[in-house]
């Protein structure tokens, strides 16, 4: 299992290598290695997977890559190059060899591990163990499709252009023609980590409202993106030379399906008007509860109960009335206003 535990580290290690100013620097600067200073393949077996990919020679498609990685993560490793022709700068993001092997190998483990551990202890299903494993081999095994990372790129910048975010944020432009499922080909930004305080403060006035730009435009995706970026760390993360900031990586992402939309509606207008019949309806309709054949008058009158024992909370309520009447959602669609950011 060791390999499949470098290649997805623990979230708590993300935590602490993106808040500097919560731990320890020592700690702080050695786990940040994680991001980009994981185990450098060979140039020559980097090589042969572009040869091999993109079925014609590395000279015919970039005038020149650079043989040392600008990166090299647990999935994936980064070199910087040049495109033939457009003599654009770019970044090849290319699949580690093995990985997809390993990877599958592992998850198939846990997974009948975890179908074991249920069948031993039947408690455990209310855990939801096996669909929790499934969940994340799915997701890990997105991760390894570069096809499908593109694609999510191409949703956000999407995204960002009918918002009309573009001067705030971006995220690389990718060159489809010399990528493939192990290799992609993206425009490099060039930029520096939100933790490099001390860079940040060059490009922009305030490195905080850099960060709140960011969180506002993550949230905002939520609305109005395709896909949303579910691996939002400082890796992740950049300052540009002309303080947008860049959204680097969409291996990993999430997805509200617009059924799932438009019972939030619900939900959130019922909240307003105090109509719990809906309201359980729509939470039946997220999945809630789990199943489907739940009695939402039942359902209905246990959260009128709920929502009556609070009712002596005025702040609360009125709060949640006042959310449930600024969000609007329209086909998934979502108008943003100038004063959001």
């Amino acid at each position: 299992m060791g390999a499949t535990y470098i290649i997805r580290p623990s979230k708590n290690i993300f935590l602490l290598q993106s808040a500097p100013t919560l731990f320890a620097q020592e700690y702080v600067l050695e786990f940040q290695n994680c991001f980009d200073r994981a185990l450098v393949v060979p140039f020559e077996e980097i090589e042969t997977i572009l040869h091999e990919d993109l079925r014609k020679t590395i000279e015919s498609v970039y005038e020149y890559v650079d043989p040392t990685p600008l990166a090299s993560a647990s999935i994936a490793q980064v070199h910087g190059a040049r495109l033939r022709g457009s003599q654009e700068d770019v970044v090849i993001k290319v699949l580690k060899p093995r990985i997809e092997d390993v990877l599958v190998a592992d998850l198939n483990f846990v997974y009948v591990a975890a179908r074991i551990l249920e069948f031993l202890n039947p408690e455990l299903s209310r855990t939801s163990l096996v669909g929790i494993v499934k969940d994340i081999q799915e997701s890990m095994l997105e991760e390894v499709d570069f096809k499908k990372e593109a694609a999510n790129i191409k949703y956000f910048r999407r995204y960002l252009e009918i918002v009309g975010l573009e001067r705030h944020t971006t995220t690389p432009k990718v060159y489809h023609h010399c990528s493939t499922r192990r290799v992609l080909t993206m425009e490099r930004l060039y930029g520096v980590p939100l933790t490099d305080l001390d860079s940040i403060s060059s490009f922009v006035f305030s490195s905080e409202t850099s960060l709140i730009t960011a969180l506002n435009v993550w949230f905002g995706s939520l609305l109005g993106c395709e896909t949303i970026h579910a691996d939002v760390h400082a890796g992740n993360l950049c300052v540009l030379r002309d303080g947008r900031i860049g959204f680097l990586y969409f291996g990993i992402v999430g997805r509200i399906s617009p059924k799932t939309w438009a019972a939030m509606d619900v939900f959130l207008a019922s909240i307003a008007t105090e109509e719990y019949e809906p309201m359980a309806s729509s939470l039946i309709a997220m999945d809630a509860t789990g199943k489907d054949d739940d009695d939402v008058k039942a359902f209905a009158r246990d959260l009128e109960k709920i929502f009556s024992s609070i009712q002596a909370s005025t702040l609360t309520l009125q709060y949640f009335r006042f959310m449930s009447t600024k969000v609007l959602v329209v086909n998934c669609d979502v108008l943003i206003t100038s004063t959001f950011y």
